[in-house]
């Protein structure tokens, strides 16, 4: 190349250099939109939050289960002051009578104590949950004007769906799934479900013992048909030398206890204490896990008499097969005694079933024997609770917090198992340490965390 063509190149590639240099682009954007108020958002979560922990359902059911406590209270009232007219002579058996009115009256004045301040607090609950939910309400539409993407509005929208989705998978195939559950033996019909909770209360020791177990008894003794007990591990959450004795289910509510205790051994652990939560009480008789034995101890309330009964060879006792969830296990929770129309059961695991449950009848007599036995295939660390209804075995597992599933059952008339009952219970706390099924009134009487609830088994 020629030097005359080189130099206008040079000039040209200069000039477009200092040409990009100076050109500079500057553009100003405008938000139209108003800025979103996050210290307004905040507040509003921790309003939620406050309106949370402040409305339970154990307000509502401490208010029912006063409700019940006097309910049940008013009737007795009425037939002791029968009683005292029936007896007035003017000399000791009115005087008697007249004190066991006297103190019935003084629970009754308890109680309604009791309700009017529940009542009172719960109708101040009521006025400010009611401006707070208004004022929330207010906040919320207000900030969805600032949603102009209509983002929240579909995120509400894909959870619907997300929803329908999971049911419609969880759904079993209406072409596999059975018409009916087997029935066994029931005399009261179809198992349905169970609603509740009914009763919660923590009784007279509220907190203080985690593990324990309640009920009534059903096949007591005459005079006896309102009972109910009650078993508390007293000692290290893993023993208890005593069953405590309620007149009623309001007595236990609002925790009066006559006569009191009854004691199986002086102390704890000894030889005849009871080991882990499971326990029952069927015809004045307590059964429950013999200490450091693979056995049922049978505990005779009237004549303090203690027989037992040994349970297989290879049968895990001593915290060894216990039940339990993906958390943890319950211990001392080998064996699990359990009571329906016909009797006494046991519920517990060997090493020849590979851990799975195995169910056999507790025979009564003397001495007490072991009857027909079932081997199932549900793993026992796999369930967290039993309990007996009709001959038909149920199994529960936790599946959070607030619920546990009913999600298995064995019918011992015809051989028939079941892994898909799907009958959830509302838990009031968090676990569920013991299960009784009353053939008596067909209720379900839960132990959880120190607090005792109950629930009405429907069948068809």
């Amino acid at each position: 190349m020629k030097l005359y063509e080189i130099v206008p190149l040079c000039a040209l590639f200069t000039l477009t250099q200092q040409a990009a240099l100076r050109d500079e682009c500057s553009c100003e954007l405008i938000n139209s939109e108003k800025a979103f108020p996050h210290d307004k958002l905040s507040a509003v979560e921790d309003s939620v939050s406050k309106c949370n922990s402040n409305i339970t359902p154990q307000k509502t059911l401490e208010l029912e289960s006063l409700l019940l406590g006097l309910a049940h209270r008013l009737p007795k009232l009425q037939e002791d002051v029968s009683m005292l007219e029936k007896e007035d002579d003017g000399e000791l058996y009115a005087v008697i009578s007249l004190q066991v009115i006297e103190n019935e009256l003084m629970e009754i004045k308890q109680l309604i104590d009791r309700l009017n301040s529940s009542t009172l607090g719960h109708e101040r609950l009521t006025a400010d949950t009611a401006k707070q939910l208004e004022d929330l309400k207010a906040e919320m539409q207000e900030m969805e004007t600032y949603d102009t993407m209509q983002v929240v509005k579909t995120q509400q929208v894909n959870q619907l769906l997300k929803k329908d989705l999971d049911q419609c998978r969880t759904q079993p195939d209406p072409a596999h799934q059975s018409t009916k559950p087997p029935r066994g033996n029931c005399p009261h019909g179809q198992f349905l479900n169970i609603t509740g909770p009914i009763v919660y209360t923590a009784g007279e020791y509220p907190g203080s013992y985690k593990y324990g177990s309640w009920g009534r008894d059903p096949k007591p003794q005459a005079g006896k048909e309102s009972w109910h007990w009650l078993v508390m591990l007293t000692s290290s959450n893993q023993f208890s030398n005593y069953v405590r004795l309620y007149s009623s289910l309001s007595a236990l509510i609002v925790g009066v206890s006559t006569p009191g205790n009854v004691l199986i051994s002086p102390s704890n652990p000894t030889t005849n204490t009871i080991q882990g939560p499971n326990v029952v009480l069927y015809g004045e008789a307590l059964y429950y896990n013999c200490y450091n034995q693979d056995a049922v101890c049978r505990f005779n309330l009237t004549t303090k008499t203690i027989t037992s009964l040994q349970l297989p060879k290879g049968t895990r006792f001593n915290s060894k097969g216990n039940f339990c969830h993906l958390d943890g296990c319950y211990p001392f929770t080998d064996l699990d005694l359990a009571t329906d129309e016909s009797g006494v059961w046991v519920i517990y695991t060997t090493t020849q079933d590979f851990g799975n449950l195995v169910l056999s009848k507790v025979e009564e007599g003397e001495p007490l024997r072991l009857g027909q036995t079932w081997h199932t295939s549900v793993y026992k660390q796999g369930v967290t609770n039993t309990f007996m209804a009709c001959g038909v075995l149920f199994a529960t597992r936790y599946v959070n917090k607030d619920v546990e599933e009913i999600f298995y059952l064995f019918d011992t008339i015809t051989g028939k198992q079941r892994f898909n009952v799907g009958v959830f219970i509302n838990k009031m706390s968090p676990n569920i340490h013991a299960l009784n099924y009353s053939p008596v009134d067909q209720m379900l009487h839960a132990y959880c965390d120190s607090f005792m609830v109950s629930y009405k088994v429907l069948f068809e």
